[in-house]
C-alpha cells in the first residue's frame, strides 16, 4: 500500500468513512488524507473526530487545507464549491 491514502467522502453514513479510515492506517499506511466539498466537509470533520475520540486517542492531525473549486452547473452557471483535504496519522 502506499504512503498516504485517500479516502474521499460523499453521501454515505459517517461510519463507512470511518471504518475506510480504520483500515487504512492498519494496513500499513503511515497517513491518510480524507477530503471532501460542499455539504460533505460536515461529514469529513465528523469522521476526524470520532477517529480521535473513539478509536485513536493519540491521532495525529496534520496539514488540513481549505480550497475553493469553480465548477459548471446547469445553463453554463459557475459554482464555487469549498474543499477540504485533512491528513491523519496513528
Amino acid at each position: 500500500m502506499s504512503e498516504t491514502s485517500v479516502v474521499f467522502i460523499g453521501r454515505k453514513p459517517v461510519m463507512n468513512y470511518v471504518l475506510a479510515c480504520m483500515t487504512a492506517l492498519q494496513s500499513g499506511g503511515k497517513k491518510v488524507t480524507v477530503k471532501a466539498r460542499g455539504r460533505a466537509i460536515s461529514t469529513a470533520v465528523d469522521t476526524v473526530q470520532i477517529l480521535q475520540h473513539r478509536f485513536y486517542k493519540n491521532l495525529k492531525i496534520g496539514e488540513i487545507k481549505t480550497n475553493t473549486e469553480q465548477l459548471t452547473g446547469e445553463n453554463n452557471i459557475t459554482l464555487n464549491v469549498s474543499t477540504i483535504e485533512i491528513t491523519i496519522s496513528a
